[in-house]
């Protein structure tokens, strides 16, 4: 993921646990931030009008995130379906890989509030932005 988008992420007190690691749920509050930031700067539009919903999400663990550590997350798109689109996540600390994720995301129909075909002009910005092969 060298050429991913990534964002800086700040661990917060609240997001500790009883350890002083970042608590797992928190994770995907991290991931979220990054996807959020992308659909901002890469597709260059508001969350709010991003209908998806995350249909899977998956992490896994490489050691625990503390409050000293100084987050990145990358992030990219790595598959598109019809109403899909797969993005893989890395969490590091420095360098450091500390954590990894992929959600599943499916857009929806704000209406109908059913799967609905990816926009065209989203597509296309993801396309052009990883580079991916329709």
């Amino acid at each position: 993921m060298d050429n991913a988008f990534t964002v800086d992420v700040h661990v917060r007190y609240n997001d500790l646990d009883t350890y002083n690691h970042v608590n797992n749920a928190v994770y995907a509050t991290y991931l979220e931030e990054a996807r959020v930031a992308y659909v901002d700067e890469v597709l260059e539009m508001g969350v709010e009008d991003f209908s998806f919903v995350i249909a899977n999400l998956e992490l896994s663990f490489e050691r625990p995130v503390e409050m000293t550590d100084e987050l990145s997350v990358a992030v990219e798109t790595t598959a598109l379906g019809r109403s899909s689109a797969t993005m893989a996540y890395e969490l590091r600390d420095g360098g450091e890989r500390v954590a990894t994720g992929e959600t599943t995301l499916v857009f929806v129909d704000p209406e109908e509030k059913r799967p609905a075909e990816i926009p065209p002009s989203v597509r296309e910005d993801i396309v052009a932005f990883e580079g991916l092969e329709e």
